[in-house]
């Protein structure tokens, strides 16, 4: 088993892991404050206003507009289920506490929606409170190993356990103690839900969805894992004091990092996430990928660039397309590409070469944890996979379609160039001592600094003690800067 490392880059507006395997960056994950949602978060809230018509109430939740509870939201056992629903206003009533969980993040004028039907995911499981019973995920399609997974999870679930559980995907090739694990973390929060909602002023926030490196520490940290290495002392402490209660063989493995040169930079991530960014991927033996992802599916187009080969021209196309089954697989991690994936190999005469490229890639992506599927080749000679979407596409979490070229093509955006423009001047900072930072941009983007991103920009000038000063260039387009150094 090929050992793993994985990278945390920590800011108070972004978080970034990288997962390094043999030094070759793996997988890429990135939050950022601002577009963080509070889909899944429970609070304590009070009805604020029912409303009989619509068999709807608001909910008073803390935030700025109240929240939206629907009648078909309303947790029921399954008694009721089988009998008529009651309506909304005898069920509950204005100033009531009630326990809710956000459903969809607010909208424009509207509010959050939300439910009372509580259930709390983790890798493996999902824990249903109030419902008590076993369900499988759908996507596990074999009876067989549904009921098996049934089997494995009843036998672990404690006696005095009054909620139900739905086993995910992702449990398939989990064993006993793996789900076991999932099972006691999952009785803990809510537990400590339960706890915080006799002591909380009402309303009050009492479970949040797990943070990247929350999650990084949950789920990537595995065997083959030797380090999880963390650039903030702050959050380092932070997923110190989460590992010991959640994941205790976890706290073992994570590290600080103080060098005086960018985590990232030092392990080649910055360069890697810019390739990772383009349509062309280079092969070592000469050849090239193409990657184009669109609304419906995924394209990769294999050549041969200039690779030559020893012997023949069959014996050049076969090594092409066996190095470009590797590299498709590691970029579709990479890149989290999911969905329908159509795969333009080099034309193979030899059947045994093609069903030799196929078992390459299979092998290849039994390396991903995320679930594919290899087609195999179709009457035109292309390979069709899928592949399971999870998160975003790194692509479209750093750029945005180009309003000049109407979407053929993707800039960064304004606040993806702030960062790295940030990450630059502290860069420069430890290298050289000049007396100001001269920022030169776009408009958008030193908008950007004067506004949202404000905070960012004087923290850093604190933390270098040099004073970075802002100039728009009317001429250059989002993705330009300059760094001026006096």
């Amino acid at each position: 088993m090929e050992s793993e490392e994985i990278l945390i880059n920590h800011t108070a507006h972004e978080t970034r892991v990288a997962l390094v395997s043999q030094g070759v960056v793996q997988e890429l994950h990135i939050e950022r404050a601002a577009a963080r949602g509070i889909v899944s978060n429970i609070y304590l809230g009070k009805v604020a206003r029912v409303l009989p018509g619509m068999q709807s109430a608001f909910i008073d939740i803390g935030l700025e507009r109240a929240a939206f509870l629907h009648v078909g939201d309303l947790w029921q056992s399954r008694a009721q289920e089988f009998s008529q629903t009651l309506p909304i206003e005898k069920t509950i009533f204005e100033g009531q506490p009630i326990l809710v969980q956000v459903l969809k993040d607010p909208l424009g004028t509207k509010g959050a929606r939300l439910t009372t039907q509580i259930s709390i995911a983790g890798r493996l499981l999902v824990y249903l409170p109030q419902d008590p019973h076993i369900g499988v995920s759908q996507r596990i399609e074999d009876e067989v190993e549904r009921a098996a997974l049934r089997e494995r999870l009843a036998a672990v679930i404690p006696h005095d356990e009054k909620g139900g559980f739905i086993i995910r995907t992702l449990a398939e090739a989990a064993g006993s103690a793996e789900l076991e694990s999932d099972l006691m973390y999952l009785r803990k929060c809510w537990l400590e839900i339960v706890a915080g909602s006799h002591r909380s002023d009402i309303p009050a926030l009492l479970y949040q969805g797990l943070s990247l490196s929350e999650r990084v520490v949950r789920d990537l940290s595995a065997e083959s894992t030797e380090a999880i290495v963390v650039d903030s002392d702050a959050e380092l402490a932070r997923l110190r004091a989460f590992a010991a209660t959640y994941s205790p063989e976890a706290v073992a493995l994570l590290r600080g990092y103080r060098g005086e040169l960018p985590l990232f930079d030092v392990h080649g991530v910055e360069a890697e996430i810019e390739r990772a960014l383009s349509r062309r991927v280079e092969l070592k033996s000469g050849g090239y990928l193409v990657i184009d992802q669109t609304e419906a599916l995924t394209t990769v187009d294999v050549n041969t660039g200039g690779f030559v080969g020893e012997r023949n021209f069959d014996d050049t196309v076969f090594k092409t397309n066996l190095e470009a089954a590797h590299a498709i697989a590691r970029q579709l991690r990479l890149r989290n590409l999911g969905g329908i994936i159509v795969i333009d190999f080099i034309d193979m005469v030899s059947d045994e070469h093609r069903e030799s490229v196929l078992a390459e890639s299979r092998r290849a992506l039994a390396r991903d944890r995320t679930r594919s599927n290899v087609a195999g080749f179709t009457s035109l000679g292309l390979v069709e996979m899928t592949r399971k979407r999870t998160r975003e596409s790194l692509s479209h979490i750093l750029c945005e379609p180009c309003p000049t070229c109407d979407g053929k093509r993707e800039l960064k955006t304004a606040r993806t160039i702030c960062y790295e423009i940030l990450r630059e001047i502290r860069r420069e900072a430890t290298q050289f001592n000049p007396r100001e930072f001269r920022i030169l941009a776009s408009q958008a983007v030193i908008d950007l600094f004067l506004e949202e991103e404000a905070q960012p920009l004087a923290e850093l000038g604190d933390a270098i003690g040099k004073t970075v000063s802002l100039y728009v260039e009317t001429g250059y387009n989002v993705q330009q800067y300059d760094i001026i150094l006096s």
